[in-house]
């Protein structure tokens, strides 16, 4: 039987390996850490998380993203499987341990007796075979020039930004309180998931005043700072306008301060925890491109904050992405070259969940190719086919830029409009896509 060759570990590669394997496929994944390392990773695991912990709401009834979590689940997902063992509480998303989360994906795919692994760098796309290209946002610039030979196309790129994680020892807790928003969350630690750090007027003003002073990364020449808006910089956001962050992830509705209850604070910074033992936590939302002196600065400006340690600070990367609308066909392989197939955040999909479900698709594909078999599409009605549809032609090639998975992206669907219509519309959405995914499935 032949072998399907997954360039690239990360959550798209993981998926795509455990998807082909479990059809029967033998597999081989090839990935150059850590013999090469990138600007975010810190180890050579699969599927390590760089950016933030989150794969975000969990709500497979009223939520886009909860509704591809439960796809995944039902299609056998790894991820989805590693990242239940080893949840963290976060309300209602789905936060993990991350370096447990990608030891565990490691050694699953590991122990597989049909994956195997090549830790080298693949600079050149291969003429001949299966693979699948799945090296995300950090692809190495030698194999980044020899997928612009294949495509006779700029690749398109946008910068991302990661957010600073905190000592939680550091925090003060007299200032801080433990809440979720809304108290969501079914047991008393999720609904006590995040670090609250409030902010009054004064503050806030005085914070947005030194965030927009602070030294930052310059571009160097020739690039442009193209930015993917679900993951903007905080001082980008700033500069569109003075209240955006206190509309943003600063924002204070739904927390109540245990210390001053009376006290509607007017700007809050949550922090989320980063790691099982409670002892690391991130700044929900604060990605950001200032130096790291400023950061330090300006972050301890935060009331709680004042005193606080940094295990890493934040920072900002190139990110590629292809064209996928006019180069991939319905089967995610590229037009010019049917042997390559592509998955992940290469192919213009934002965030982990969406990345690995794409490889999700891609292993599968390539393997009911290598049976012998077509495997279609999921409908477009279902999460994963409306993103699949959207990065194969559904979205403007002119225009395309990174997409999360979203409603948006579904065939429109009849309810009445409305606060209420829209959980109802939503509920509806997500009813006919497991209908239509189930029996995508069998």
């Amino acid at each position: 039987m032949d072998t399907l060759h997954i360039i690239g570990g990360g959550m798209a590669g993981a998926e795509a390996a455990w998807s082909a394997a479990n059809l029967g496929v033998p597999v081989v994944i090839h990935e150059m850490r850590p013999q090469v390392k990138t600007f975010a990773h810190r180890t050579g695991d699969f599927a390590e998380m760089v950016c933030s912990n989150s794969f975000r709401s969990d709500d497979h009834e009223q939520n886009a993203v909860g509704l591809i979590h439960w796809e995944m689940r039902a299609a056998g997902s790894l991820v989805m499987e590693m990242a239940h063992q080893h949840r963290l509480p976060a309300g209602g998303a789905l936060a993990v341990d991350r370096d447990p989360f990608a030891a565990a994906v490691t050694a699953k795919l590991k122990a597989h007796p049909l994956i195997s692994t090549s830790y080298e760098e693949v600079t050149d796309l291969p003429s001949y075979g299966h693979w699948i290209v799945a090296t995300g946002p950090l692809t190495s610039p030698a194999l980044a020039q020899s997928i612009k030979a294949a495509t006779g196309a700029e690749a398109l790129a946008f910068f991302d930004a990661i957010a600073p994680i905190v000592y939680a020892e550091t925090i003060d807790m007299d200032t801080a309180w433990m809440q979720s928003r809304y108290d969501k969350g079914e047991t008393e630690d999720e609904q006590k998931a995040y670090i609250n750090c409030p902010m009054t007027k004064d503050e806030y003003e005085a914070f947005i005043d030194a965030l927009l002073a602070a030294d930052k990364t310059e571009f160097h020449e020739g690039e442009t700072a193209g930015y993917f808006d679900g993951c903007l910089p905080i001082e980008v956001m700033a500069e569109r306008g003075r209240e955006t962050l206190r509309h943003g992830p600063m924002k204070p509705v739904g927390l109540t301060n245990a210390h001053k209850p009376d006290q509607k604070p007017y700007a809050v910074v949550q922090l989320r925890r980063d790691n099982k033992l409670g002892t690391l936590y991130n700044i929900v939302g604060f990605q950001t491109k200032m130096k790291y002196g400023a950061q330090t600065a300006v972050f301890k400006m935060i009331p709680g904050l004042q005193d606080a340690s940094f295990a890493r600070l934040g920072g900002i990367h190139r990110n590629t992405f292809i064209n996928s609308p006019t180069l991939l066909d319905h089967q995610m392989r590229l037009k010019s070259h049917p042997h390559l197939r592509f998955a992940g955040q290469i192919t213009g999909v934002e965030g982990y969940v969406e990345s690995a479900a794409m490889g999700l698709l891609a292993g599968r594909m390539a393997a009911h190719e290598i049976l012998g078999r077509e495997l279609p599409p999921p409908p477009p009605e279902t999460a994963m086919g409306a993103l699949v549809t959207h990065i194969t032609g559904g979205a403007e090639a002119k225009t395309f830029q990174p997409m999360n998975v979203n409603f948006g992206l579904f065939p429109p669907i009849d309810a009445k409009g409305g606060r209420k219509g829209r959980a109802v519309r939503y509920k509806a959405y997500t009813d006919r896509a497991k209908q239509a995914f189930t029996e995508w499935l069998s």
